[in-house]
């Protein structure tokens, strides 16, 4: 059986961060001979509708279905609330899991229609487990995270071993890992995200994920080898690894139109780019779901300010905490891009240095595929155990100094957790080419991003796994067909 034998599914959580990748690897699917659909409502069907039509005509067999997202009447969400990046309030975020799972009816009206011969669906979606065991299709569970992280995550939930801590700053060990890592109370994403009311949510989450043979991963052998078997042994999953996902978008077409539509021009910010010196330019973005409080944004502007190198900041809302008459005291050094920006597109420009991130995994795997050391400042989630992947195991980053992340909806409770003088302090001797433990950080980068390049090049382990994956779905229909 050749891999156009094969009908997928892909399903992906409502949210940029997980929609992303996963449209990144049914590409890669595409790319194979497999046959792709992909599920979702109009308004997420949007935002990257232009780059499978790409796909298409170029003769891959990539095709979206669509489903209605529910009405207000029965969400409580304004209209057009499509996507998690859309909600004019965090207080809104279990009314939007709700109407995730009223989803379920659309979604398997199509798997009855077209039975697919698998589904590849975002862990944030349990409901698609019962839909796979009833018609009798293999789930492939995507983590939009690391499988360092989710050894941790396991670890602590099943050690528990902040019971007994009483500080919310005082470093413990988390046990039964390949290595000693250490996190405080303040870090945990119980912790962050304890206000959204998802317990529930998130108990349906892992039930499912127990239901699940096995699961891919946004990661490649070589980036976190001894996580990717310790996670195996503790699930009893197959892990397959197929990143970095998103080198499948090798042109300047498909990284500028990745994820949404931007908000500058293409063209305008390659010839901001151009004018720069290689390896010069600091990007700061800290993903679409960040909300900092006006205090702390103007904290990060003063910084950057004084630091005196070149920058692209992303930030979300135009109306802000900037300092007053900042845009135009560094305009010509520093470019603002408010709203999206074609981050795969910035990155692999060759006068970018070193990226700010909040670590979520979809950044750093972006960070690392490209060589592009990291300046860590973690906000929510599992954002801190990202961090202490890249500070501690590949050692390609520097941390701002946080020691606590934001409690997602009390953001401006928090106020201010980075100081000005931090972020000068940090980016001036980042980026500067004195610094020895700095240049060895950079060399470091630049080798994992040969490692990455190499592992979904044609041999590379990367590359090897789709095609084993591939072929691993294509004995199951078999079998299948045989029994019938």
């Amino acid at each position: 059986m050749e891999p156009s034998n094969l009908h997928i599914f892909f399903i992906p959580f409502m949210a940029p961060g997980h929609m992303n990748p996963l449209i990144d690897m049914a590409r890669l699917f595409a790319a194979q001979g497999v046959k792709c659909t992909i599920i979702t409502t109009p308004l997420n069907a949007s935002r990257y509708q232009s780059i499978i039509n790409q796909e298409t005509q170029s003769g891959l067999y990539i095709r979206t279905q669509t489903i209605q997202f529910p009405p207000s009447s029965q969400t409580q969400l304004p209209e057009n609330c499509e996507n998690v990046d859309l909600l004019p309030s965090r207080d809104l975020t279990p009314n939007f899991a709700k109407a995730t799972t009223l989803l379920q009816a659309q979604t398997d009206d199509l798997v009855r229609a077209h039975l697919p011969d698998a589904v590849i669906s975002d862990l944030n979606l349990p409901w698609t487990a019962e839909i796979a065991r009833k018609y009798d299709i293999p789930r492939i569970t995507f983590h939009g995270t690391c499988c360092f992280a989710l050894s941790v995550t396991i670890s602590v939930n099943h050690f528990m071993p902040h019971a007994n801590i009483t500080s919310d700053s005082e470093p413990f060990l988390v046990p039964g890992l390949p290595d000693p890592v250490y996190v405080t109370k303040a870090q945990l994403p119980i912790r962050s995200m304890k206000n959204m009311g998802l317990h529930e949510f998130f108990q349906q989450v892992r039930e499912a994920d127990k239901k699940t043979l096995s699961a891919v991963v946004n990661s490649f052998d070589g980036l976190e080898p001894d996580y990717i078997k310790h996670y195996e042994k503790l699930t009893g999953k197959k892990v397959w690894t197929i990143g970095p996902v998103s080198f499948v978008n090798k042109d300047f077409a498909s990284k500028s139109i990745r994820g949404n539509k931007s908000a500058i021009d293409e063209h305008q910010c390659i010839a901001w780019l151009d004018s720069k010196k290689p390896k010069s330019v600091l990007y700061v973005c800290f993903g679409s779901l960040c909300y900092f409080p006006k205090s702390q944004l103007f904290e990060i502007g003063s910084g950057l300010e004084e630091s005196g190198c070149p920058f692209i900041w992303v930030i979300k809302d135009v109306d802000n905490g900037l300092p007053d008459g900042f845009e135009e005291r560094v305009e010509g050094r520093g470019l603002i891009i408010k709203g999206w920006a074609p981050q795969v597109m910035i990155l692999s420009h060759e006068s970018v240095g070193g990226f700010m991130t909040h670590c979520g995994w979809n950044s750093v795997m972006e960070s690392v595929s490209l060589g592009i050391p990291m300046i860590t400042w973690p906000l929510f989630a599992e954002q801190f155990y990202n961090e202490r992947f890249v500070l501690d195991n590949v050692k390609t980053g520097v941390g701002i100094g946080v020691e606590r992340g934001f409690e997602w909806g009390e953001e401006d409770l928090v106020g201010v957790l980075v100081s000005k003088e931090q972020v000068k302090d940090v980016v001036t001797r980042f980026m500067s080419d004195g610094d020895e433990a700095i240049k060895q950080i950079k060399n470091l980068a630049s080798k994992l991003g040969e490692m990455a390049r190499s592992a979904v090049q044609e041999g590379g382990s990367s590359y090897v796994n789709l095609g084993l994956l591939i072929e691993d779905l294509l004995s199951k229909k078999k079998e299948k067909l045989d029994r019938i």
